[in-house]
């Protein structure tokens, strides 16, 4: 049996997809993605499971910028799961939900809920947490504050809350990305449907060459390979010193990725893979 780390308390959104993906696994709950990291690399766990982007929100930096800088793992999975925002109360505070005092989520949950929370809640001051569960689980144990939390209905079953308003987010499509983590590159097979072959790499430019991520984008364009993500995250050494994260929708190959990655490399760019694996959704 496997160990799989991942950004807990229980019933966070990562859970459920740990849930989907591993249902025969131990889950191993961490308070912070670094931690769920820093467990496979130190032997705590075999796998880490965190969030990597949201429909809404975009990329969630701390797990990029952290597996960038810090930390020496592969991407050798990855699950994509909607998303269901409810306000969360204690039950003896159901009845006036409204008078909340205090909102606490995750950053990402309170930003995707940004209508309902201006309507409803406009002056109320936020709590930001390390996820929404951690907020929900404060809610359970401090029922002494009239607090509201951000959070999913497994959090509402696990801490035993009242689920004052359902579907608080500002968008029906409402999605996050999760990928899973390994030491060393695998063949990862989950009981999910329809997996899509995907390539994630890092790529930093030279500092002395014009036009380097035109060339860069050329090496994918004339050979006919498709991108479905590039972004841009500061390398910390300067204003203006960016690597950017490209997602190609294929995996590594023999001949057409490590052609370009060579191409990229003649011109004085570094490319870094992160990994080479397999996508699923989960419907529900």
């Amino acid at each position: 049996m496997k160990k799989i780390a991942y950004l807990g308390p229980e019933a966070t959104f990562t859970d459920i997809a740990v849930r989907n993906g591993f249902p025969e696994e131990e889950r191993i709950p961490y308070l912070t993605i670094p931690a769920c990291m820093d467990a496979v690399i130190e032997g705590e766990a075999d796998l880490a499971v965190v969030p990597l982007e949201n429909a809404l929100e975009g990329t969630v930096n701390l797990t990029i910028d952290y597996l960038f800088h810090e930390a020496n793992l592969k991407i050798i999975g990855e699950m994509t799961a909607p998303i269901q925002q409810h306000l969360l109360v204690h039950k003896d505070h159901l009845a006036d939900w409204d008078q909340a005092e205090k909102i606490m989520s995750h950053p990402h949950a309170i930003a995707q809920c940004h209508k309902f929370l201006h309507t409803h809640f406009h002056g109320t001051s936020f709590e930001q947490m390390t996820s929404t569960a951690a907020a929900a689980q404060y809610i359970s144990e401090h029922p002494e504050h009239r607090y509201a939390a951000i959070a999913n209905s497994l959090s509402a079953k696990q801490y035993d809350l009242a689920i004052a308003k359902e579907n608080i987010h500002d968008y029906s499509y409402n999605h996050t990305r999760f990928i899973v983590l390994a030491k060393e590159e695998q063949e990862l097979t989950m009981p999910l449907t329809n997996p899509l072959d995907k390539t994630t790499i890092v790529v930093t430019l030279p500092s002395d060459r014009a036009g380097a991520l035109y060339q860069v984008l050329s090496a994918f364009s004339w050979r006919d390979i498709s991108l479905s993500k590039i972004e841009s995250r500061p390398l910390k050494t300067g204003l203006g010193n960016y690597f950017f994260i490209i997602d190609i929708a294929q995996k590594v190959d023999d001949i057409l990725l490590p052609g370009a990655f060579a191409e990229m490399e003649a011109l004085g760019c570094s490319v870094q893979v992160l990994g080479s694996y397999q996508a699923y959704s989960i419907e529900n």
